[in-house]
């Protein structure tokens, strides 16, 4: 299921990775497992923020995949279902026939 995963690291924790050169090994880590169709790293109300789109394969991965953000960057982390535009209207065409 295609999936976004969004997260913030506060301004402290974000700080303290960078200059410790962790920031980019998790960031990478969490890159290369889920080989995202898009990944986007943005400042966002005043705190570092990443969205990563992904096929999530099974919802027992969750776990796996937040607890490195959870544990070693201290982000506050949001997984949501998401559709692309082709999904759209394939979703709408269902609606419109129901």
């Amino acid at each position: 299921m295609r999936t976004i995963l969004s997260f913030h690291v506060p301004v402290e924790a974000g700080n303290a990775l960078i200059k410790s050169g962790k920031m980019a090994q998790v960031t990478d880590a969490v890159v290369k497992r889920l080989n995202p169709e898009a990944a986007y790293f943005y400042a966002e109300n005043g705190q570092r923020h990443g969205v990563l789109v992904f096929d999530l394969k099974d919802p027992s991965d969750i776990p796996s995949i937040v607890e490195p953000l959870f544990l070693e960057m201290n982000a506050a982390v949001n997984l949501a279902p998401c559709m692309n535009r082709d999904d759209l209207k394939a979703a709408l065409a269902k609606v419109a026939s129901s």
